[in-house]
């Protein structure tokens, strides 16, 4: 079952639970993935589909860090319940170990000796862990593996 079908069905049953919560998350997942579904111009694969989803779950995150900074507990709350319900529809993310293995893996195939090479590295390795895990996380594994 496709992303957006398992949306529609997710959609109805947040309807009829009356969960506005989950209804108004939902519906902007659908709307993002619509929205790039036109300006793509064709349906969308299950890379671009996830790269949506990847890119509404990072400015959630991005949010809660500014709302936390300003002390808004309020919406700090309202955002976190929002993440819990995109991460849903993510595919399952990569342990810490498991991408610092591949990181490894893919220095020692390029050849990295220092921070040099630090672009090469994150060219290679981000197509290999894109949507398995966060940007931040590859990067700074990335950082300390070639110091």
């Amino acid at each position: 079952m496709s992303l957006a079908e398992t949306l529609n069905g997710d959609l109805k049953a947040a309807m009829k639970a009356r969960d506005k919560q989950s209804l108004s998350v939902l519906r902007m997942l659908k709307s993002a993935l619509v929205n790039e579904k036109i300006n793509a111009g064709h349906e969308l694969t299950a890379d671009e589909a996830t790269s949506v989803i990847s890119r509404e779950l990072k400015q959630r995150r991005e949010s809660l860090s500014e709302f936390e900074n300003a002390g808004r507990q309020d919406l700090v709350d309202g955002v976190k319940a929002e993440i819990t319900i995109v991460e849903k529809y993510m595919p399952k993310q990569l342990s810490d170990d498991e991408v610092k293995q591949i990181v490894a893996t893919t220095i020692e195939q390029i050849g990295a000796t220092g921070k040099g090479d630090f672009g090469k590295v994150m060219g290679a390795v981000m197509p290999k862990l894109k949507g398995q895990a966060d940007g931040k996380l590859i990067n700074q594994t990335v950082k300390s593996l070639l110091n």
